[in-house]
């Protein structure tokens, strides 16, 4: 699975960006995605994940409440919709494929995108 993620850019605190991310080749409808973010000298943090279906969505603390996750499977594309944006959302936001059921570890996710930037003014 080859994961090309997109949408990010420069926002204004309390704003909203939608990111993107592709997928080609392999079986991007059999996975659960996710979306991970790491911001200068922190780790790279879990921020939402989704079923193969879409039937289940699972949101990283910080995040709850103001971010959405959605995909469609006829376009192999997952999708992170941000809202109320704040300073603290800054990072580099990843789309990940993960091979097994455990949404939150990074260590299931074995296909990774390029990363896209997400820089939040305050």
């Amino acid at each position: 699975v080859q994961l090309q993620a997109s949408g990010g850019g420069l926002v204004q605190a309390g704003g909203s960006l939608r990111l993107s991310c592709a997928a080609s080749g392999g079986t991007f409808g059999r996975r659960i995605m996710g979306w991970f973010r790491q911001a200068p000298g922190k780790e790279r943090e879990f921020v939402a994940a989704i079923t193969p279906t879409g039937l289940f969505t699972y949101y990283g603390d910080s995040v709850k409440g103001r971010f959405t996750i959605s995909r469609d499977n006829a376009k192999n594309t997952v999708f992170l919709q941000m809202n109320s944006l704040k300073a603290e959302d800054t990072a580099v936001y990843f789309c990940a494929a993960n091979r097994g059921a455990q949404y939150g570890s990074i260590s299931e996710y074995d296909y990774w995108g390029q990363g896209t930037q997400v820089t939040v003014s305050s």
